[in-house]
């Protein structure tokens, strides 16, 4: 969740709150003041949208290309990882499904593709997948089907993302796989008022249940040690991925348990103005190691921390053999490129 950083004055009477009205500002700006769907809708039309792409990769990169609108007429797409394959819908609302289909079934980014890839890596043999901000459900589509007798749970914030994480399920027939939780991970027994989702031009990517927003729908909290109390002998072999927008160390907080109990490999999103403090001492004693995902390779480092390029980690206790016996690219800590 972002925040707006200046103080304002308290409202008076029969004002609005300030937080109320920065809310309100910060949502006007990121809809370009009411202009953004319109110029989406423009950018969407079948015949424009591939001449608009090939521009701005060419002047400003593949990156800023891929955020561009898919052509409205494109209803699914189908991506590729480690060697399976899957369909996603709604390219229109959902970025991911954005990205393959710019991407070509790969998402454009080099390091978020890796991520993907080294998570398809580390679910086969696993009894538990936990998907934390699952979004429209890359991630657990790709749990399920590179280890189907797994059980993922996939945590979502927002309903309407729940809603196409869903129908992302049920398009891939993988439904009966995944338990999808319209929860926030953090504080067992709270809850979170957060937008629904409906309306605008993108399923919203960006929340966290480290806020909360004035006009919303309320979703239940849930901790990570609380599911650990649900499954009868434990979560066994466990991995987890975490994509919260600055919640993460209350995430791993949560489930301190289950850490102990099972060392799970986590992939965490850590943002610039993340606290990788918080997340260093959710693993504190347990013998975890920090990899960041790079565009090529997992790079070790000594501790986790905000990278102004990279932004997942990869936190295992794992030996650097074990990953790469595994397929996946390692480089240890002072290693040229590094």
């Amino acid at each position: 969740m972002e925040h707006e950083s200046a103080q304002e004055p308290a409202a008076a009477p029969g004002q609005q709150p300030a937080d109320e009205r920065a809310a309100r500002r910060r949502d006007r700006r990121r809809s370009w003041y009411g202009a953004k769907r319109h110029v989406k809708r423009a950018a969407s039309v079948p015949v424009a949208s591939p001449m608009l792409h090939a521009v701005v990769r060419a002047r400003r990169g593949t990156a800023a290309a891929s955020r561009l609108p898919a052509p409205m007429t494109v209803r699914r797409v189908t991506g590729r990882v480690a060697g399976h394959e899957f369909t996603m819908l709604s390219p229109a609302r959902c970025v991911v499904a954005k990205e393959l289909y710019w991407g070509g079934g790969r998402r454009p980014g080099g390091a978020d593709q890796l991520a993907l890839e080294v998570f398809a890596r580390l679910v086969p043999g696993a009894r538990t997948v936990l998907d934390v901000g699952a979004y429209t459900g890359v991630f657990s589509l790709v749990s399920a089907l590179a280890e189907p007798a797994a059980r993922v749970h996939a945590f979502e914030l927002v309903p309407a993302n729940a809603v196409a994480l869903v129908d992302n399920l049920l398009a891939n027939d993988l439904l009966p796989h995944v338990e999808v939780h319209l929860a926030g991970v953090g504080r067992d027994g709270g809850v979170l008022r957060v937008p629904s989702g409906r309306g605008g031009s993108a399923l919203p990517d960006f929340l966290s249940s480290a806020g909360e927003v004035e006009d919303g729908v309320l979703v239940p909290t849930t901790s990570l040690d609380a599911l650990l109390d649900r499954t009868p002998g434990g979560t066994g072999a466990t991995v987890v991925k975490i994509d919260v927008e600055g919640a993460e160390g209350e995430v791993l907080a949560s489930g301190r348990r289950l850490l102990e109990h099972s060392r799970p490999d986590v992939l965490c999103e850590l943002l610039p103005a993340a606290d990788a403090g918080a997340v260093e001492r959710a693993l504190e004693g347990l013998g975890y190691r920090a990899l960041l995902v790079t565009d090529d390779a997992l790079v070790e480092h000594e501790r986790p921390h905000a990278d102004p390029v990279h932004r997942d980690w990869l936190l295992t206790t794992r030996t650097p053999q074990e990953l790469a016996d595994l397929g996946l690219p390692v480089r240890p800590r002072g290693a040229a490129g590094a």
